[in-house]
């Protein structure tokens, strides 16, 4: 029975509710999700593929990264046939799973990027290797299809009905774009379900090529880090990974290439480690930093422009981040705090997060960047709402 006639299944959906629900999802996801099961939306959308009628084409959407001027595209499909798009891919991910080395963790069962930074830290001698962590420029847009459709007929060589449909998803030229049509070359289409089950599959020849060595390496979708004992050995990994991604038509971004020493600092996935002490990678906290200074400023004009009182601004403000770092945003699987708690020992990040939040919340309580703003106490912004990251830290792990 193929993947497609899985989807079919009532008892499929109701695993991946659970699934969902198990997730600490929003909860108007989960209404959502809960509606299209019982209403069974899913197989209007299966009847249509099995028809061979033309499925909905994705729309194109760019998305600017914050203050940084970089875009970035994404695809998306009409809701329906996305959810059918992201239970297929729960499916794909666990039945072909056995397609993968153990050193790639990204949206793998049981095998994530928490798992990652354990075997990584713990690994005898880790203080005195080299390191070498790069990220490839624009991966999932910038897959080459000619390469890629071989290696996925091989995969699913099993479920022939499965790829021929992925395989026209993938081949479709057009996209929706604007108010019109555009054709474009468009990879694995970043942003849609499948993509992630894609990009495994397209390098997994390079993960297996240092599990069978076994060398200290891992991956984690467009994110890769190796070790070595020596210099030299860590220059041969290195030109060997370049090589790879080369006969793949692939890149590394030169701006996100690090070499480390033995003893200096690594990062991985928003991890840092350091003499067996695993911490918030600084690039992490400097980015939610820097989110926290641009509301600030934004509620302080919103306060100013209506009149209002500063403790209105500071609830908004803390609204905003307790939400970010403690409760799940939309369909996140993990939100900031569950992505980081279970894997650091140490509280120092945590520590001048809280003090920076705090020294924000002061200032739009108070109006003041002075001394004047600490007439402000701790006990004043816990009554407005607010959570240290630190005491929210002891209390999940203790």
């Amino acid at each position: 029975m193929g993947l497609l006639d899985e989807l079919g299944k009532e008892s499929v959906w109701q695993d991946y509710f659970a699934y969902k629900e198990n997730q600490i999802g929003k909860q108007h996801y989960l209404k959502f999700l809960e509606g299209y099961i019982s209403e069974k939306k899913y197989l209007p959308v299966l009847d249509a593929i099995r028809e061979g009628k033309d499925f909905p084409l994705p729309k194109k959407k760019i998305i600017n990264k914050l203050y940084t001027g970089k875009k970035r595209i994404v695809y998306t499909y009409p809701q329906p046939e996305n959810q059918v798009l992201k239970t297929l891919t729960y499916l794909l991910l666990r039945k072909y799973d056995g397609l993968f080395s153990q050193n790639l963790y990204s949206f793998r069962p049981a095998h994530g990027a928490k798992e990652a930074i354990r075997k990584l830290a713990g690994t005898k001698n880790v203080s005195r290797m080299y390191t070498y962590k790069a990220d490839i420029s624009n991966y999932f847009n910038s897959v080459d299809l000619e390469l890629f459709l071989p290696e996925l007929s091989e995969a699913l060589a099993d479920d022939l009905e499965l790829l021929a449909f992925l395989k026209s998803l993938l081949s479709e030229p057009l996209v929706r774009s604007g108010s019109g049509l555009a054709i474009e070359e468009k990879g694995i289409m970043a942003g849609t379900p499948l993509a992630c089950f894609y990009a495994n599959l397209f390098l997994k020849d390079l993960d297996w090529y240092f599990e069978e060595k076994g060398i200290l390496y891992a991956r984690y979708s467009d994110d890769i880090i190796v070790f070595a004992e020596t210099k030299e050995e860590l220059d041969t990994y290195v030109d060997h990974i370049r090589e790879h991604l080369e006969k793949k038509h692939l890149a590394m971004n030169p701006d996100k290439e690090f070499v480390t020493v033995p003893g200096e600092q690594w990062t991985f996935l928003g991890f840092a480690y350091q003499e067996g002490v695993l911490d918030i990678a600084p690039a992490s906290v400097d980015k939610l930093k820097g989110k926290m200074r641009r509301k600030r400023e934004a509620l302080r004009r919103w306060q100013q422009r209506k009149e209002l009182t500063g403790d209105k601004a500071a609830k908004a403000f803390i609204k905003v981040f307790n939400r970010k770092l403690f409760e799940a945003s939309e369909e996140n699987d993990l939100t900031w705090s569950r992505w980081y708690f279970p894997v650091i020992n140490t509280t120092d990040s945590l520590k001048a997060i809280d003090l920076y939040a705090q020294d924000c919340i002061r200032y739009l309580v108070s109006g003041k960047h002075t001394k004047a703003r600490f007439n402000v106490r701790y006990e004043d912004m816990k009554a407005l709402g607010y959570r240290s990251l630190v005491h929210e830290y002891y209390k999940e792990t203790k």
